[in-house]
């Protein structure tokens, strides 16, 4: 029922060695959404877990997972829960939450065990938490929503921010997720790094023989990431993230590190890009 692969941090140096094969191997999140199962990646970029739980006709419990050597996953940890499919529930600290497709429930340090059921898809996120916050179900109406870019760059997106300091308080996760307009392909661009936090995208919403180019590298030496649905990429604090794609997608953002400012980016203008 519980897969959990790990994943050691790679420094750039390192990275430039890499074939194809090799950074697919380090930085690529595939097969995390089996029904029946939950499976997680635990990074060791800012200890960041991403992974999936998907139901099916029975329930489906996080307890102990042996990577972070406490009783309970969330004893000293956070968790920010993306659902992607269909309207499903998770049953944490003793209440019961319905999620339908695009909620986010955030969980804090001291939780205990996690129960996911229904026909959800949930996305899971987890970092550690030095305090323990109140949990909170946040619909997609409840989110802060972002207008950017423009259709003569090909990159009108709307942001919806769900786990952020303008919506709601955490510890060190920040998560939320950006949908690009019909006609735009490019995400986050210009492009950015950000030496205080790691994090991790996830794509989803794209028909099976869609793909999204994944950018990725230092601004001086990118590299690349062929992506399709329900993939992820983890992006190291000295990496860039952004990328476009064929036909319509959504991809969700989380983030850890030394801060939750949304906005400590240091930009890259394509024109630096190499």
């Amino acid at each position: 029922m519980l897969t959990v692969e790990t994943r050691q941090a790679v420094n750039p140096e390192y990275a430039k060695t890499l074939d194809t094969t090799g950074l697919r191997r380090h930085f690529l999140a595939q097969g995390m959404f089996r029904t029946g199962e939950i499976r997680l990646i635990y990074t060791h970029y800012d200890r960041f877990v991403i992974g999936g739980a998907v139901p099916g006709d029975q329930p489906l419990t996080l307890a102990k997972v042996e990577e972070t050597k406490t009783p309970l996953f969330l004893d000293r940890r956070e968790m920010g829960i993306v659902n992607i499919g269909e309207t499903g529930t998770v049953v944490a600290g003793g209440e019961t939450y319905t999620l339908s497709r695009g909620d986010v429930l955030y969980l804090g340090a001291g939780t205990g065990e996690v129960t996911f059921a229904g026909k959800g898809r949930f996305y899971i996120t987890s970092c550690p938490a030095h305090r323990r916050l109140p949990a909170r179900l946040i619909t997609a109406s409840e989110s802060k929503e972002v207008k950017m870019g423009t259709s003569a760059t090909s990159n009108k997106r709307t942001i919806n921010q769900f786990i952020h300091p303008l919506v709601m308080e955490s510890c060190q996760l920040v998560l939320g997720y950006t949908t690009l307009e019909d006609g735009s392909v490019w995400n986050t661009i210009p492009s950015h790094i950000h030496d205080r936090r790691m994090e991790a995208y996830l794509y989803f919403g794209m028909d099976e023989k869609s793909r999204v180019l994944h950018l990725m590298g230092e601004p001086q030496e990118t590299r690349h990431l062929f992506i399709s649905n329900e993939e992820g990429a983890l992006s190291p604090p000295w990496s860039i993230h952004s990328g476009a794609g064929i036909g319509s997608y959504t991809f969700i953002w989380a983030m850890a590190g030394d801060n939750v400012d949304y906005t400590d980016m240091d930009f890259i203008q394509p024109e630096d890009l190499k």
